[in-house]
Parts: C-alpha cells; structure tokens; sequence
C-alpha cells in the first residue's frame, strides 16, 4: 500500500497493492480511509505490520483477541502475511478504516458501454461484514 504524506488529516486516499483482499480489493484499487475511526469486526482497516512498522497493511478486522486485533485477508489463496504469521495486532497500530473503495479504469475501457459499467462498479462504500469476519475466523 502506498501512503499519502499527509497522515494527519481525518481523511486519506490510499492505493492498495497486491492480491490478499481479493475479491473485495483489487491490486491497484484506491481507499478512502478515516484516520481514529471506531475498528468493528469485519471492518477493512489500515494498520502498521507489528514486525515492520514502516510498512503500511489493508486487512480485515476478523475480531478482537488479547492483545489486539485478529487480521485476515479475503484472499484465501494468497499466502500473504496476516494474523496467522505474526498473532494479533496492537490497537496503537491500528491506524484507519476504509470507507470507500474506488476501482480505477481500465485503459481499454472506450465504449460507452464500458465506461457505464465500470461507473456502476467503481465506487462501493465499505462496511464492517460480520459475515466475511465470521467466514474467515473458521480459517
């Protein structure tokens, strides 16, 4: 994920890289997060990787555990690092939650009918899914 310099402001577009939250979340995929939000289980967050602090990681908030938060990502056939590599991360690096995702456009989008469909599709808000939290406990 790459991070935007201004890491203050209660907002923040982010980009996502890599695959470990397909389907949900696309290599390429930007976020709009809020920075102090409430974590709820099933939310998508942004938090610092507990080993490597400097990088910056988007998983899913599974559920709350001694000594913070369970993360896991959608993608059950990327062996990317989560929870299951390095335990539970602390609530201090737990640092946004995603509220919006937008889906870029392809390049070779020129129709109309292209370019309607990708419109329809590009913008979801993001909410805590309880049911993705519970799949992905059972993992």
């Amino acid at each position: 994920m790459v991070e935007n310099r201004r890491s203050r402001a209660r907002f923040e577009l982010v980009e996502v890289t890599g695959p470990s939250m397909v389907p949900t979340l696309a290599h390429g995929d930007r976020l709009v997060v809020r920075y102090g939000a409430q974590v709820r289980p099933g939310d998508v967050v942004v938090f610092r990787h507990p080993l490597q602090q400097d990088l910056l990681v988007v998983k899913r908030a599974a559920e709350r555990r001694p000594g913070g938060w369970w993360m896991l990502g959608d993608n059950p056939f990327n062996e990317s690092g989560d929870s299951t590599d390095y335990g539970a991360v602390p609530e201090e690096l737990v640092l946004a939650t995603a509220v919006l995702r937008l889906r870029p456009r392809a390049r070779d989008q020129r129709s109309l009918r292209a370019r309607l469909s990708w419109a329809a599709s590009a913008l979801r808000v993001l909410r805590a899914d309880s049911s993705a939290s519970s799949r992905l406990r059972a993992r």
